[in-house]
């Protein structure tokens, strides 16, 4: 088995004796505290209100800490947003044809331009950004 598992022999015994480390103790008492936050809150709480419900009980540790912790809990927060729709289908159109074959790969400038859009929410509504791109430099040009 040691051989397996790239250890010694004697590695692999004194593992097996040997008692649980302090920091994985600390994460198990850790893990306990952020199971019952997150079952009072109705398993809404993802990790920064947790956190911040550890915090105000004097227990200080970090976000990124108490995100592993719950990973390894197999618990997560809910996130209530809606994802704004920007794009609407309509079924009576055929969709376009993919004209490169997936290939963005260019053999000489001017080959293969390569464009997209994106929306980016802002306090005062969208805003629409495009770029198109020479798949052979990777030059940009915005718009």
């Amino acid at each position: 088995m040691s051989s397996v598992l790239g250890v010694s022999r004697s590695g692999f015994y004194a593992r097996r004796t040997r008692p649980p480390s302090g920091r994985s103790v600390e994460d198990d008492g850790l893990k306990r505290k952020i199971v019952g936050f997150h079952e009072a809150s109705k398993q809404t709480y993802g990790a920064p209100r947790i956190h911040a419900d550890l915090a105000d009980e004097g227990i200080h540790v970090g976000r990124k800490r108490v995100e592993r912790l719950m990973r390894e809990a197999g618990i997560a927060g809910v996130s209530r947003r809606k994802g704004t729709i920007t794009t609407f289908r309509d079924d009576r159109v055929r969709p376009a044809c993919d004209l490169v074959d997936r290939n963005f790969y260019a053999e000489k400038p001017d080959q293969l331009w390569l464009a997209d859009i994106t929306y980016i929410n802002t306090w005062a509504g969208f805003i629409y950004r495009a770029v198109v791109l020479d798949a052979f430099s990777r030059a940009r040009h915005c718009a």
